[in-house]
């Protein structure tokens, strides 16, 4: 006797579901858009005479405790306490210093990067992450790329290099004073940093799904030990510096806890992504992150978005649609 399965239409609770699902997740994803693409905007709003006024080890550290102190409270509500009563075999906790030590290193050069570019500069070559999350999650994931996902990926490449080359600072110093309101401009040292913050961020989002995934821990819990190590070190880094000319709380302002708040949120958003997802949707956030940016950027800062500006735009919306369709 030959038992056919019921291949009928899904029922109506399992459509629901899978909508609401959906919804979930387009709601974070836009939550991150928002927060990743208005990071670099703010930044610039807390400078004084070109400068940020406060201590950006400080900021690191501040969220890092927020992110900390966030999943803990979720620990608890969730009845979790449990895990806490004994100490961790070291065995488990110690993959997490690895990426808690590459996002320290990053999020610090996110606030040194701005002294060097502005903010939409910032946000494009940034994109260029993209290729080196993608290499990274194919030779240490085995994630294999289709071959229009790996061109996308090389059309990626070309973009920012088209908006390096037509915006690097090599004009005449006097001319660009001249000009009015800002303008995009990057430094050969701004490139530099760019590319090294590219290959420490892919580094760690690959290493960071690597982890979250081959333990099977409650999430909040795994944060708690991330997070305990990103404090402690970004600690260290921060009070290194507390006897230099700005003290731990310096200059801090509205906008500075509103970035804090920001960072705290998708930093914890994005360990759900990492978790239950994949890294992919990491990439996708930064692509689309930069339209955000652009737009914040004209509206708060007043930037001038020349002509030449919409080519690599438009090279990173074509690789994205072909790397995602």
């Amino acid at each position: 006797m030959i038992v056919v399965q019921n291949v009928g239409p899904s029922s109506p609770a399992r459509i629901r579901r899978q909508w609401v699902k959906r919804i979930l997740w387009g709601v974070l994803f836009g939550l991150m858009v928002l927060i990743y693409g208005s990071h670099a905007p703010l930044i610039s709003l807390t400078k004084v005479d070109g400068q940020v006024p406060f201590n950006p080890s400080s900021c690191v550290v501040m969220i890092e405790l927020s992110k900390l102190l966030i999943s803990l409270a979720t620990l608890v509500l969730t009845g979790g306490t449990s895990a806490l009563h004994a100490p961790p075999p070291l065995i488990r906790v110690a993959p997490y210093a690895v990426p808690a030590i590459l996002y320290a290193i990053n999020n610090n050069l996110v606030v040194l990067m701005q002294a060097y570019m502005d903010p939409s500069s910032y946000q494009v070559l940034s994109n260029l992450k993209i290729a080196s999350t993608a290499l990274l999650y194919s030779l240490c994931l085995g994630k294999r790329l289709r071959p229009c996902q790996w061109f996308a990926l090389g059309l990626l490449m070309c973009a920012g290099l088209c908006h390096s080359y037509s915006s690097l600072d090599l004009e005449d110093p006097e001319r660009a004073a001249a000009d009015e309101g800002p303008r995009l401009y990057i430094t050969a040292w701004g490139l530099f940093l760019v590319l090294v913050y590219c290959c420490v961020s892919g580094l760690a989002a690959v290493y960071t799904e690597r982890v979250l995934k081959s333990q099977k821990l409650p999430l909040s819990l795994q944060n708690i030990y991330l997070y305990v190590f990103g404090v402690a070190i970004n600690g260290l880094s921060s009070f290194s510096f507390v006897a230099g000319e700005k003290s731990f709380l310096e200059g801090y302002s509205g906008v500075v806890w509103a970035i804090i708040a920001g960072q705290a949120a998708n930093g914890l958003l994005m360990s759900v992504v990492l978790k239950h997802g994949s890294g992919i949707t990491r990439l996708f956030v930064i692509s689309c992150s930069m339209l955000v940016n652009a737009l914040l950027s004209w509206t708060m800062l007043g930037l001038q978005l020349t002509p030449s500006f919409l080519l690599p735009v438009s090279m990173i919306g074509l690789a994205a649609y072909l790397y995602y369709r």
